[in-house]
């Protein structure tokens, strides 16, 4: 990181005797940084809702995809990543700085473990900046204070929230930290968005009673939301082509893509 705050202390937080949201998606994107319980919890959500692994992959190629087209089709120069996860390859600033080394990343989020990895991992280039916040999606209004030492509030923000909401059980309660969030932020800043459904459409009937398991055995809790649930986040702001699809459907390359139950979207404010 460079000219950013250097994270503070947190390995004493880890708990590693319940299953972690960040360290299970890790492990189902193939990464290493994972304890066994994190294993075990996501075998036996994989064995009840198999299409789980490819919902993490597919998430994490919508965020290149939506990262380039941000850095190369809209001129973003600015990212506050809230819920980044624990790094791995192809990250927000990696991608950003590729197309302009310039950009300012900031990553938001609270897990301890992601905390430690942060401070090796989190590079930026040195044209640019990349910074680490210790702190909470409920807390919309103390992640722009810190966010505001790294970027240009005054400039267009592109703000990334992928699977992040999900974890935010009162759906007016994700509505408004959206508004917040957007409300502090320029015309032309972005949002990016991505959360799981329900809907059957997309083959989301079995994230019931996965997320049901999930929440008995893991932390931190989540739910999955209706399309038009999620539609409501991005209310006033207008939709960058295709709109609101599945994730892995948004700007795919090459052959058609199949649906996965994780909607994703890009939308700019006007």
């Amino acid at each position: 990181m460079t000219e950013g705050h250097s994270p503070t202390a947190g390995p004493e937080r880890l708990n590693t005797s319940v299953a972690h949201n960040a360290r299970v998606w890790n492990y189902w994107i193939g990464g290493k940084d994972n304890y066994e319980v994190d294993q075990r919890v996501g075998d036996h959500v994989a064995g009840m809702f198999p299409v789980i692994r490819a919902v993490a992959r597919a998430d994490r190629e919508f965020l290149a995809r939506a990262v380039r087209f941000l850095a190369a089709e809209r001129g973003m120069r600015q990212y506050l990543d809230i819920g980044t996860g624990l790094p791995t390859v192809e990250n927000t600033h990696e991608i950003a700085q590729r197309i302009a080394p310039e950009s300012r990343i900031v990553y938001v989020d609270n897990d301890p473990i992601v905390l430690v990895h942060a401070r090796s991992l989190l590079t930026s280039s040195p044209e640019g900046v990349t910074d680490y916040v210790d702190a909470d999606v409920h807390d919309p209004d103390g992640i722009l204070q810190r966010a505001a030492e790294t970027l240009d509030l005054g400039r267009p923000v592109a703000l990334m929230m992928l699977g992040i909401l999900n974890f935010v059980l009162d759906t007016d309660e994700a509505r408004g930290i959206v508004r917040r969030l957007m409300a502090a932020l320029p015309s032309g800043s972005h949002l990016v968005l991505t959360h799981p459904t329900y809907d059957a459409d997309v083959g989301g009937e079995g994230n019931r009673a996965a997320m049901e398991f999930w929440n008995a055995n893991a932390t931190p809790p989540i739910t999955a939301r209706s399309r038009a649930e999620i539609a409501g986040f991005l209310d006033g702001l207008e939709l960058i082509e295709p709109g609101l699809v599945p994730c892995s459907q948004w700007r795919a390359e090459g052959e058609s893509a199949v649906a996965v139950p994780q909607f994703g979207a890009v939308a700019v404010k006007p």
